[in-house]
């Protein structure tokens, strides 16, 4: 089965959206470690979204990051605080994953859920353009 660039995209967007609800419902549970996941997940399928619209691939995370930053925070068509909310959502996440006795606590993970949803909805309007 086949499918247009725009069902990518809106499927993408979708399952942002979809992740961030879970961020949100994780934390209300009091497990952040997961949210931590989820946050960093909901912006990256925003931007492979925004990727596919222009016909960008990229094969890993940071090939996805890279890419990003290029053709979109370098030429400035978006702001460089959607930069660094992305580096440090990846970062937190790799942390998360890979590191031992790592935890997160409200106070850490509850700014980046407004940072997440900023982002998405950035994200959301390049795709419109």
């Amino acid at each position: 089965m086949s499918y247009k660039k725009a069902d990518l995209i809106n499927y993408r967007l979708k399952k942002a959206h979809t992740t961030l609800d879970e961020a949100k419902s994780l934390i209300e549970q009091g497990y952040f470690d997961g949210s931590a996941n989820r946050l960093y997940y909901s912006c990256f399928y925003a931007v492979i979204a925004l990727l596919a619209k222009e016909d960008i691939s990229a094969r890993t995370h940071n090939g996805v990051r890279t890419e990003f930053f290029k053709a979109f925070i370098k030429t400035g068509r978006l702001d460089g605080e959607f930069g660094q909310v992305y580096s440090n959502l990846m970062g937190i996440r790799q942390e998360n994953d890979y590191s031992d006795f790592v935890e997160f606590d409200i106070e850490e993970i509850q700014p980046m859920v407004a940072q997440a949803e900023r982002f998405i909805n950035a994200i959301e309007e390049l795709i419109k353009e």
